[in-house]
């Protein structure tokens, strides 16, 4: 399987792309914000997805890790196949996960083939393996002494969901990190 390619995009610039990797043009599928942001004869790297059906084998490549991770999710709901993935994924990953955990049906309805089914079928499927939105805020948005005792809680072997929760219920906001630490596993180890 097809990882990565680098190499040089062919002029005229096509989508989906004809990308030049020593000697050999692979056809990659990309989303228009990859279409626009390259440019002919400048190396480009891209991650690739191989998606393989019974009459075809097609290559669809991303800037990022995390737009391909996203794309690989989103085939995994029943319903979505490569071209929808693709058209969701250049939304924007961040723009993505929080529809997701907001539960924002209209951001997916806007999408073309994307009908207001399969945007809750999404939602669904998708909202526990990219977590809830309180997940989201607390490691972006929290001080840096929530992060150490959430890090602190992971390399405990606590998962990710409950070390959240443990820390989330210290009511205690002028406590030590030390003190909220101890709060937070004698918390999981009540559970």
């Amino acid at each position: 399987m097809i990882g990565a390619l680098h190499g040089i995009t062919d002029t005229p610039i096509t989508n989906p792309l004809l990308l030049m990797v020593g000697g050999v043009g692979y056809r990659v599928a990309v989303g228009e914000h990859v279409y626009k942001d390259i440019r002919p004869d400048k190396p480009v790297t891209l991650y690739t997805h191989t998606y393989v059906r019974e009459d075809a084998l097609d290559l669809y490549g991303f800037l990022t890790k995390d737009e391909l991770a996203l794309f690989k999710l989103l085939l995994s709901v029943s319903g979505i196949g490569p071209k929808t993935a693709l058209a969701i994924v250049d939304r924007g990953v961040v723009g993505v996960r929080s529809a997701i955990a907001t539960a924002d049906v209209s951001f997916f309805t806007t999408i073309p083939r994307l009908g207001k089914k399969n945007a809750q079928k999404i939602i669904i499927e998708l909202k526990a393996k990219l977590g809830s939105i309180e997940e989201l805020d607390l490691t972006a948005e929290e001080s840096g002494e929530t992060k150490d005792i959430l890090e602190a809680l992971e390399s405990m072997g606590f998962a990710k969901k409950e070390a959240i929760e443990a820390i989330k219920h210290n009511k205690d906001a002028n406590a030590s990190t030390q003190d909220r630490l101890r709060v937070a596993i004698k918390y999981l180890h009540k559970r």
